[in-house]
């Protein structure tokens, strides 16, 4: 169908559209106009991708030089290709409607790991293992020693790359993993290496958010990407987390001492070139005496190793006298290295400032913060320089000049924390650095910055004045959207005690409590009685999953699960758990049913969806909160608490709230679909804890189903599975849940549907 957005003619790939779709694209469209960033809670299910990439696409088609490119980013591989399959359908539908050429160019970019198509590289599973592989036979320094008459193992598609790969340009299309693997193995050119000279000029691009948030990678990836270029940060309820991880630096006492051996070897290999070839090492002391930016040999295959962050001017800058050479380098390393296993020689925690960390590494080993300001580039040209091969050997010399950078670097917004041991096992010594970022928007900051619109969405951001917050960025709109129901397909309730009327609680005091357990077990054996195919419980943390699971089998209550359904359960290997979902999925299909035990945090709360009869249920056992007691956590709430004035419970509530939403939002993937949320917890009735769940599971609680005990929600769940199960045609949706497009153009429907977003006050500064 074809829409008018205030002006913009917008082709929509399906027969009929959802009221807040409508909504959603109007909102986006406010924004872009405004030329400012916005953050949109979209329900669950609702269509939100294809209402995203209809607008954009459309608005790019009408007025190319407002909306330059389309920068998507989402978490996961498997969100990445539902994305390019939505863009393609919307292409198709495009071309299929005008009878004419779209004309654009949509690719995904992903790792080397996903994309690599040669045959001895792409065995290996693991992403760094693939990259130092492909270093290995695309570095500078060994294609130049066919100029010397040697036969080095190169990379025959990386050679057909170089030699005719820029010369061609990918003809317009959308193209996913899979179809730059088959275009790169039909034109005998490397499909990575291609993504990334094509995201240059393409219209759409579909990437992690690492590649746009951390700098190690953003540097290498994002720089050519245009101020109107619009980017989407879709299920972003996450994002600060992911910016906080892409700051941070964990050292253990491990990883020093194979740093040592880092640090012998390559001393060992200086000492072979000054041998052989003083050449080298001069020609590369002259190159840092200019300053870094001319030491950048910007060689596209020697991007393994990048900066973690490097401020401008120091790239103009030449490099310290004390660390210019190589050996003086090596030798400064080595000091440094060895002070900082004296900071790891603690009895008790120790948390301190950046500051504090430099003024003591100078008063104890007389380093200066500026040389270690230039560790991790120093480190880069090095490896060059002496032209090794084997990268993936040098991560922990690597994380510790990475380390170096970030300490000197930055003052406000970083903490380090030093723990004798780790909080799983606190009678064995076994002492940990942790550089943690406290500040989320230290890492997003230039991206708001360098972007005239950034979309901030999710199904699962209330409260929404928290990420303006958080992200340090002022929105030009915050809104949520209800969802428009011609039947309740969801039912959320809260379960707070037992027929035996003991409270249902994860408190940590009740963890131990056999009469809670007994009852968490009461209620998941009475649902699996009353729920067809599928059902999803999620508890807190792994511990607590394991100490469950073991007292119910004391209890005999795995055996009574078992009569009705198969039972896997979620681990920490993400292969058994990828095999525990295929066979749960198997058990769902052939009508014997399944039970699916997992934790909230984990790969199943997201981006795995249980649509339909994989998920009619789910279950959240408890209130998941983080890890309370975690050094790292109580420094950033009390960064928080100083910088932002986030009191210390808001933060954690929300944090556990958009956790729970993001857990019970797997059972509903459409409006045809339908599934129950059960809260199992008395503490989700409170106002704080309800009131920061998302408006459109807000409005599907009533208060009768806020204090139910395992009978009444049995009761309650058998009437409205019943209910579900009646026929539900599409005319009984039509002009309430699905909108035709003369429907859409009606006046009355119009003012109809506009009490289905609600709009959040943008406070100015």
């Amino acid at each position: 169908m074809k829409i008018d957005i205030d002006g913009i003619d917008v082709y929509f790939p399906y027969d009929y559209i959802y009221p807040e779709q409508y909504l959603y694209m109007q909102e986006l469209k406010k924004s872009i106009d405004a030329q400012g960033h916005c953050v949109l809670e979209m329900p669950s299910g609702t269509g939100k991708t294809i209402s995203l990439l209809s607008l954009l696409f459309a608005y790019h088609k009408a007025l190319p030089a407002v909306v330059g490119r389309i920068i998507y980013c989402s978490r996961t591989v498997p969100e990445l290709i539902k994305v390019v399959q939505e863009l393609k359908n919307l292409i198709a539908y495009y071309e299929k409607t005008t009878g004419g050429e779209a004309g654009v160019l949509g690719l995904a970019l992903s790792s080397r790991k996903n994309l690599c198509i040669h045959p001895e590289v792409s065995k290996s599973k693991e992403g760094k293992r693939v990259d130092s592989e492909c270093y290995s036979k695309t570095a500078s320094h060994i294609r130049r020693k066919r100029d010397y008459g040697e036969t080095p193992d190169l990379c025959s598609f990386y050679e057909g790359y170089d030699s005719h790969g820029k010369e061609e340009l990918m003809p317009p299309g959308i193209y996913d993993l899979e179809d730059l693997k088959e275009y790169g193995k039909k034109k005998g050119v490397c499909p990575y290496f291609l993504a990334r000279y094509t995201i240059t000029h393409a219209n759409f691009i579909v990437y992690s958010y690492y590649y746009l948030i951390d700098p190690k990678i953003a540097s290498v990836v994002s720089d050519e990407l245009g101020k109107n270029s619009v980017v989407v940060f879709d299920e972003a309820h996450n994002i600060d987390n992911v910016c906080i991880e892409s700051m941070s630096v964990k050292m253990t006492k491990k990883s020093l001492e194979k740093c040592s051996q880092n640090i012998t070897n390559l001393t060992e290999q200086v000492r072979k070139i000054k041998q052989k070839d003083t050449e080298q090492l001069n020609n590369e002391y002259s190159r840092l005496v200019e300053g870094l930016r001319n030491a950048r040999e910007n060689r596209e295959t020697d991007t393994v190793l990048t900066n973690p962050v490097i401020p401008n001017e120091i790239l103009e800058e030449c490099v310290p006298g004390n660390i210019r050479k190589a050996d003086h380098f090596l030798v400064f390393m080595k000091r440094f290295l060895e002070y900082m296993k004296t900071r790891l020689r603690v009895q008790h925690v120790v948390q301190e400032s950046p500051a504090s960390f430099l003024k003591d590494c100078q008063t104890k080993v007389c380093i200066e913060r500026k040389p270690l300001r230039f560790c991790s580039e120093r480190m880069k040209s090095l490896v060059q320089t002496l032209e090794l091969t084997e990268i993936d050997d040098l991560s922990p010399l690597m994380a510790l000049t990475s380390f170096a950078t970030l300490v000197s670097t930055y003052t406000a917004g970083f903490s380090l924390i030093i723990e004798p041991f780790d909080d799983r096992t606190p009678t064995i010594p076994n002492p940990v650095l942790r550089f943690s970022c406290m500040d989320a928007s230290i890492a997003v900051k230039p991206v708001f910055s360098r972007f005239q619109t950034v979309i901030i969405t999710s199904g699962t951001l209330s409260p929404l004045d928290m990420y303006p917050k958080i992200l340090d960025f002022h929105p030009v709109l915050m809104s949520t959207f209800s969802m428009s129901l011609a039947r309740q397909c969801i039912y959320p309730l809260v379960v707070s005690r037992g027929n035996d009327q003991v409270t249902m609680t994860s408190k940590f005091e009740a963890r131990e409590d056999s009469a809670v357990l007994r009852n968490y077990g009461n209620l998941l054996v009475e649902m699996c009685a009353v729920v067809p195919d599928g059902l999803v419980c999620f508890f807190v943390s792994y511990h607590y999953l394991e100490n469950t699971v073991a007292t119910w089998y004391e209890q005999g209550i795995i055996d009574l699960i078992q009569r009705h359904k198969l039972l896997f359960i979620e681990t920490t290997d993400a292969a058994e758990t990828t095999l525990a979902l295929i066979n749960y999925r198997k058990a769902c299909d052939n009508g014997r049913g399944a039970v699916l035990l997992s934790v909230a945090r984990g790969k199943v709360s997201e981006g795995i969806d249980f649509d339909h009869h994989y998920g009619r249920c789910v279950i959240m056992f408890g209130v998941p909160y983080v890890y309370t007691q975690s050094k790292v956590l109580k420094a950033r709430l009390e960064y928080l608490r100083d910088t932002f004035q986030i009191k210390e419970n808001d933060f954690l509530t929300f944090d556990a709230m958009r956790h729970a939403a993001q857990c019970v939002g797997r059972a509903l993937r459409g409006k045809t679909d339908y599934g129950i949320m059960c809260f199992a917890d008395k503490r989700f009735a409170r106002m704080d804890k309800k009131g920061k769940l998302p408006k459109w599971i807000q409005e599907q609680m009533g208060s009768d189903v806020l204090n139910l005990s395992t009978d009444e929600c049995v009761q309650i769940c058998k009437r409205f599975l019943r209910k579900m199960a009646q026929p539900f045609p599409r005319e009984d949706q039509l002009g309430l849940s699905l909108l035709s497009s003369e429907q859409l153009q009606r006046e009355e429907t119009q003012s109809k549907i506009e009490h289905k977003i609600q709009k959040v006050e943008v406070a100015i500064n």
